[in-house]
């Protein structure tokens, strides 16, 4: 389920910017480990769905990113808000959800439903009365947050919704003095009821005592027990029975029983064979949806005028809430770890400098969920995207590190055009279009193509996504094959994805690749691409993994010789022994 309040009030996608947006693929949210992360953010499966579809979708608009950014930040520093927030909209989606409000307005309404709907229009203006003051008293920065201030004050000062205080409390008052009703009721010759007529209905209650005190006197004496069922003229009999359809529909047809409208005081109802009990209630309320007429009217007028104003808009922020929340408790859990997290910036696209990302002391957020109480530190990294490199070759040891950090950087992007802080010390980006991952095939997948065909097959595709403006992962493409046709695709690959400018990391174990960067980025200038590749590498210090990643030539054989003296496995070291 994805928030829809983009059509309303919406603190995740302004002014409909929820059509923009770009859905990423199964594929790259399982390569991001998005998927997983959701799973930690949230132990209920609703809600991890939720997370989900709204990270899946997002926008390269710079405004809305900033409008989230600075959203979360508010939701971030406030707690307090946040919890008061969430308990209103539970309130105002539980009324939607299980009052009457869900149920339609027809004719056929029941009165007593629809008097019943008096106490949820109640509770729905002290929602928003509530809402109005939690917002009205929170420490708010964000555009977002201010602009849904502004929308719940205007429609708390609205005439429209004072105008519904003033009839709720007509009606109130109107209703509230409805406390009983007097019925006549017919017996058959065993004292069996077979018809109850509707005498008047009162603004008291009857008593226990009274009624049977009453009762008794009537019956203990023997001139209380009338010869006839005439009446004083004041009332008027209308005899109704379910099995006569003519009757019923005189019945309920209140512009046609003009008669009864004028002098609505009694009606009949013939009380069916089978659970009286049960049946007397339902033909109690057709009697008194005529009683009540004019009341019901006006109840339906307000109600058609009013409900469903704002209530569905209000309670389409409850999704977009609980995102913000979720995440706000989960970077708080972590910081209390340790652990950094910052709030994006957003670049100019258009910068002289040509930067199009600076992240400092970054991690792969997959890896915050093993650090407890300062244990099993992170190694943080640092990255640029840029003029001198808008594409990196990132080699190294097996093992070592080289797929967390392209999926760290992957996922730097997620998070921030999320709206959720980042896991860095510092992050400014130009927002991607879209995330494309290129990850080895599965092998189920490469039994019509071969894997190398496969792998050929989905890079194309990805490719003719690829825009400048996008962020392009990719994880030993090409590597399926021998090293002589791998190499030969990678570097026609890399000197396409060059022309286009999209930015990529492209992690291999093809050191030759990285070592023809200078020729690549010449050919590059000859065809008037302005983008360069660059090389980056995950150092390694005698064997030993580091996870740090510096721009810097690849060192090539010189991680198999590392390795090799580690564990004694060089031809000198394997001689002595």
């Amino acid at each position: 389920m994805i928030a829809s309040g983009a059509k309303g009030l919406s603190i995740l996608f302004p002014h409909g910017s929820f059509e923009a947006c770009t859905v990423l693929s199964e594929t790259a949210v399982h390569d991001l480990g998005l998927d997983r992360i959701c799973e930690s953010v949230s132990d209920k499966p609703k809600e991890q769905s939720l997370i989900l579809g709204i990270m899946s979708r997002i926008t390269a608009d710079p405004d809305v990113v900033r409008f989230r950014l600075d959203v979360f930040d508010d939701i971030y520093r406030n707690p307090a808000f946040c919890e008061r927030m969430l308990e209103i909209l539970d309130k105002i989606e539980f009324l939607k959800d299980f009052g009457s409000f869900r149920r339609d307005n027809e004719e056929s309404s029941g009165t007593w439903d629809l008097v019943h709907r008096l106490e949820e229009i109640r509770d729905y203006i002290s929602y928003v009365e509530a809402l109005q003051e939690c917002l009205g008293n929170a420490d708010l920065k964000s555009k977002g947050l201010n602009e849904l201030k502004a929308q719940i004050t205007e429609i708390y000062d609205d005439n429209g919704f004072k105008e519904l205080k003033e009839d709720i409390a007509s009606l109130k008052a109107t209703t509230s003095s409805l406390k009983s009703v007097t019925v006549g009721i017919n017996l058959n010759e065993r004292f069996e009821a077979k018809e109850i007529g509707l005498i008047s209905i009162n603004s008291k209650e009857f008593t226990r005592s009274t009624l049977l005190d009453h009762f008794g006197n009537l019956i203990s004496r023997k001139d209380n027990i009338k010869a006839d069922v005439s009446w004083d003229g004041s009332t008027r009999f209308q005899p109704f029975s379910t099995s006569d359809q003519s009757a019923a529909d005189k019945f309920m047809g209140l512009a046609r029983t003009k008669a009864m409208m004028i002098n609505p005081v009694l009606t009949m109802a013939l009380v069916p064979d089978g659970d009286m009990g049960k049946d007397v209630t339902s033909h109690m309320d057709r009697i008194t949806d005529h009683m009540l007429s004019q009341t019901v009217r006006k109840l339906k007028e307000v109600l058609g005028k009013y409900v469903g104003l704002s209530i569905m808009n209000i309670t389409a922020l409850i999704p977009e809430f609980i995102y913000y929340v979720r995440w706000a408790q989960y970077i708080k859990r972590h910081v209390g770890e340790g652990l950094s997290f910052c709030k994006a910036s957003v670049l100019d696209k258009n910068r002289e400098d040509g930067l199009r990302m600076r992240a400092r002391g970054f991690y792969n957020l997959r890896l915050a969920d093993f650090v407890h109480d300062g244990k099993n530190s992170i190694v943080a990294n640092d990255l640029d995207f840029g003029s001198d490199g808008s594409l990196y070759i990132l080699t190294g040891a097996n093992r070592g590190g080289k797929t967390t950090i392209t999926q760290a950087t992957g996922l730097m992007f997620a998070l921030a055009q999320g709206g959720v802080f980042v896991p860095a010390t510092e992050f400014a980006f130009v927002p991607a279009d879209c995330i494309l991952t290129h990850y080895p095939a599965d092998e189920d997948k490469t039994l019509d193509y071969g894997r190398l065909g496969e792998e050929c097959r989905r890079f194309r595709e990805i490719f003719g996504q690829c825009t400048a403006d996008s962020l392009l992962l990719l994880n030993e493409t090409f590597s399926t094959t021998s090293f002589e046709e791998g190499f030969f695709i990678a570097r026609d690959a890399v000197r396409a994805i060059l022309k286009k400018g999209t930015r990529c990391i492209y992690n291999t174990h093809m050191h030759k690749l990285a070592s023809d960067i200078g020729e690549i980025n010449a050919e590059g200038a000859k065809e008037g691409s302005s983008s360069k590749a660059a090389s980056l590498v995950v150092l390694s210090d005698g064997g030993e993994r580091s996870f740090k990643v510096k721009v810097a030539p690849p060192q090539g054989m010189s991680y198999a010789r590392d390795i090799a003296q580690k564990y004694g496995v060089t031809y000198d070291m394997l001689m002595e022994s």
